[in-house]
């Protein structure tokens, strides 16, 4: 196997780990316009920088979920890791934290568009409160 094969491999394992499922729909999704795209993602995002020793995954995703209300413009992407941050473990209430801390770094409207989304998840979830 290959450094590039192992890079792939370790890196759709650490998809699968994380967002409990498999890279393939990523990998078909890319299939027709930009094939090699979606292999750097698992290779370098997954294979390598998500594989690293250092912090575990739980402060991996709530680091990215801050890096993505930070940047407010990638609404599909901030939903599917702040449903990463609470497969490995994040709570909701850390979740909330980490948004609202990016009020004073990324700005108000970010953040609260980044609590919609958050209450998007929990929802789907069953972790909001019944509405009364």
């Amino acid at each position: 196997m290959s450094d590039e094969d192992d890079r792939l491999a370790r890196g759709q394992a650490r998809l699968k780990e994380i967002t409990g499922q498999s890279g393939e729909k990523v990998m078909e999704a890319m299939a027709e316009i930009a094939p090699d795209f979606a292999r750097y993602i698992f290779e370098f995002g997954y294979g390598d920088i998500y594989s690293r020793p250092g912090l575990d995954l739980r402060t991996r995703m709530l680091a990215t979920v801050a890096g993505l209300v930070a940047l407010g413009h990638a609404e599909r992407e901030l939903e599917v890791h702040i449903g990463s941050a609470l497969n490995v473990g994040a709570s909701r209430d850390e979740v909330v934290e980490v948004i609202m801390q990016m009020a004073l770094y990324a700005g108000f409207p970010a953040a609260l568009d980044a609590l919609y989304i958050a209450k998007r998840v929990f929802t789907a979830r069953g972790l909001m409160p019944d509405a009364k």
